[in-house]
């Protein structure tokens, strides 16, 4: 049910996302320290939400629907602030384009293979992208300004964000690719393959 705490801790996430996005709008280093805090709280979610519900054996299918849902519209919000508010400047902006380019990719498979009810399974790769994503942007969300508040100048906490983040696309570019196979391995073999409709 909706109201399970795991789901509850998936809908979270969502509720999150305004208010990370108004944190990052304040442009103050106390907004960039509660972004982070946000951010990094929503993303701790994920791991919760999943753990909880096969602990009560409460797996529904509410929650396999929302939880990819709501980590995807995390990371683009993440990704689409950075960017607007120019966090993301330079050679730092295409390893974004990739990660969000992949959530989109990722999301189109899992719609055909649900219509052949067949399931896109997390590898363990991808678990680890996942980390390096989710670290990258809590550090860039919350850069050097949260840095200098929290008495941290003296570590370059952008770059170690900016590193992580192309580790990140690095890992992205190889699981997309494992899972677009596995899409088209199953659409080679799929019979009742017709026209796509059109849509608006």
């Amino acid at each position: 049910m909706p109201t399970d705490l795991p789901n509850l801790l998936t809908l979270s996430r969502i509720a999150a996302i305004p208010l990370l996005v108004a944190l990052v709008a304040l442009r103050t280093p106390w907004g960039d320290v509660g972004a982070c805090a946000v951010f990094a709280a929503a993303a701790i979610t994920d791991y919760f939400d999943g753990k909880i519900a096969r602990q009560r054996q409460t797996v529904s299918g509410f929650g396999r629907m929302l939880d990819p849902i709501a980590d995807k519209l995390l990371v683009g919000a993440a990704l689409m602030v950075l960017a607007g508010h120019d966090r993301l400047t330079g050679w730092t902006l295409y390893p974004a384009i990739v990660i969000l380019l992949r959530e989109i990719l990722v999301s189109g498979l899992r719609e055909y293979l649900a219509g052949l009810r067949i399931g896109l399974p997390v590898s363990r790769l991808a678990k680890w992208k996942t980390g390096f994503q989710m670290g990258a942007l809590g550090t860039l969300l919350g850069g050097d300004t949260a840095a200098s508040v929290l008495h941290l100048s003296f570590l370059p906490v952008s770059l170690i964000g900016e590193a992580m983040l192309w580790v990140a696309a690095a890992l992205t570019l190889v699981t997309g690719r494992t899972y677009l196979e596995a899409g088209l391995r199953h659409a080679e073999a799929d019979p009742g393959a017709a026209a796509p409709e059109t849509r608006p």
